[in-house]
């Protein structure tokens, strides 16, 4: 085989480090670009916050502040005049003291100022709510450490705990077992009768091998004069599944039971814990902050970034005047590279501010109709439509949109929001997702209590509003709203 030399022609995108990170950048979140932007301050020297103080004023007054300072904590420890201080520095430490000799034996206390009320009231407030969370397995734990055990039963029920998982189940039951029984030398009855005991424990329903089982000790601690006890035992001990796929008129059909117990029972296996564990499971507060805003203005909606998301940063001068083009010394080439990587961010930074701002502004003209008359006028759109628009790739319309969320007169959405697939009108048009789903909100919020709308009749209510909607695509818009079928809706009698 010949191996020859040839030239060729051809286009290719290249992923620039500093294109990279105009990528990345695009598609953060707003508390995620704040831990950039930190990260990068702290590890940048050229980087600063412009906050409108300039480096020499900033130098100045921040040793002015040090020098007030320092002068301030000498006068409260002279006790409060700044002239005194020559006179307390003559006062020295003895060089024996007592062993239980006071710092007032020695200088006097300064006096200490008056508390705010409003200090008082953050300080009660900090100190009520310092508490620390129990896992779950550490209160079972507790439990056991009490409980009526003799012998290996403690060892035992240890160990069922420790199987125990965050929902409260216990897990691989069999194994379980069998590797106990071998381990201490005892009967299954001896290890059921160990796990009876843990199912006693709070919370009720722990302990559980399965949803069933799990149902069954919250009901069995229930008084037998509780309405609807009994069949919804029977229910959960023989109809599992029927339970599972919500069908009352089966169970109707498979117990012979009328339709109005069934529904007493349903009701009130509702208010059980599926999840005993769940309470017990640290939940962080999840904290959503707009990335925009939008205001309408003299008849016109505008839109703005969040000033808090964009902070304002600059290249340190200071830092930035200490390099020399002809010097390659170490520390040059430090402070080169800390100017490229500054630059690299900033340009990122701008160009994330400036396409956010642009996909904000083409997705609040498309859905003006919206803004002004509320969800059921919100237009089928998709990325493309915003992407052809601006002249960008989806893609990055995908990237600024994700995790991004718009403030507007009718509360916060998440720009996802605004992107909705489309259905076909009677009138040759179109009408979005969204709004189908408003128009399902409104039916069902006006209907008759007694005699609820099911999917078919909300099929044809669209219909007669020049919407032709499949019944199973009512369905599922309406589960999509959280809304029980018209069965469930129904009050028992």
């Amino acid at each position: 085989m010949k191996s020859t030399l040839g030239l060729r022609l051809g286009q290719s995108l290249t992923m620039t480090p500093a294109l990279q990170q105009a990528i990345r950048l695009l598609q953060l979140s707003s508390l995620d670009l704040q831990q950039e932007i930190e990260q990068a301050l702290e590890s940048n020297i050229l980087l600063e916050r412009e906050d409108g103080v300039e480096p020499v004023e900033a130098e100045v007054a921040s040793a002015e502040t040090a020098e007030a300072a320092e002068t301030a904590m000498a006068a409260s420890e002279s006790g409060g005049d700044p002239k005194s201080l020559e006179l307390d520095n003559s006062r020295e430490i003895p060089d024996e003291m007592p062993v239980d000799a006071n710092w007032s034996d020695v200088f006097d206390e300064p006096p200490s100022g008056p508390r705010n009320s409003d200090d008082d009231e953050l300080h009660d407030f900090l100190e009520a709510n310092l508490h620390g969370r129990v896992s779950l397995h550490e209160h079972l734990l507790e439990q056991a450490r009490v409980a009526d055990f003799a012998g290996d039963e403690i060892d035992i029920a240890e160990h069922l705990i420790d199987s125990i998982n965050e929902d409260g189940y216990i897990e691989n039951w069999a194994e379980l077992s069998a590797l106990l029984q071998r381990q201490f030398g005892v009967s299954l009855e001896t290890v059921e009768a160990v796990l009876a005991k843990v199912q006693d424990f709070d919370p009720t329903g722990v302990g559980a091998r399965d949803l069933g089982e799990c149902l069954s000790l919250q009901l069995e601690l229930m008084s037998s004069r509780t309405p609807g006890i009994g069949t919804a035992m029977r229910l959960i001990k023989q109809h599992m599944v029927l339970l599972a796929r919500r069908d009352p008129a089966a169970m109707v059909r498979a117990t012979g039971l009328p339709m109005a117990e069934i529904e007493l029972a349903l009701a009130l296996i509702r208010t059980l814990q599926p999840h005993p564990g769940r309470p017990f499971q640290a939940h962080e507060p999840d904290y959503v902050t707009p990335d925009v805003f939008v205001a309408k203005k003299n008849g016109r909606w505008v839109v703005s970034l969040n000033p808090e998301h964009t902070p304002r940063l600059r290249l340190n001068q200071h830092y930035q005047g200490m390099i020399r083009r002809a010097d390659s010394s170490r520390d040059q080439l430090v402070l080169k590279q800390h100017l490229q990587e500054a630059r690299y961010f900033l340009n990122s930074l701008e160009a994330r501010n400036e396409t956010l701002l642009r996909v904000a502004q083409s997705i609040v003209e498309e859905q003006r109709a919206f803004l002004d008359y509320g969800p059921e006028a919100m237009r089928p759109m998709v990325l493309r439509d915003i992407a052809e628009q601006l002249g960008i790739h989806e893609s990055t319309v995908s990237r600024a949109t994700a995790n991004k969320y718009m403030l507007t007169p009718r509360g916060l959405f998440e720009l996802k929001f605004f992107f909705s697939s489309h259905v076909q009108t009677t009138g040759g048009g179109v009408c979005s997702a969204t709004a189908i789903q408003a128009m399902i909100k409104r039916m069902i919020s006006a209907e008759d209590a007694v005699r609820p709308l099911s999917d078919a009749t909300l099929s044809e209510l669209l219909l007669k509003e020049g919407i032709q909607v499949a019944r199973r695509t009512v369905a599922k818009y309406r589960e999509g709203l959280g809304i029980p079928p018209s069965h469930e809706r129904k009050p028992p009698t």
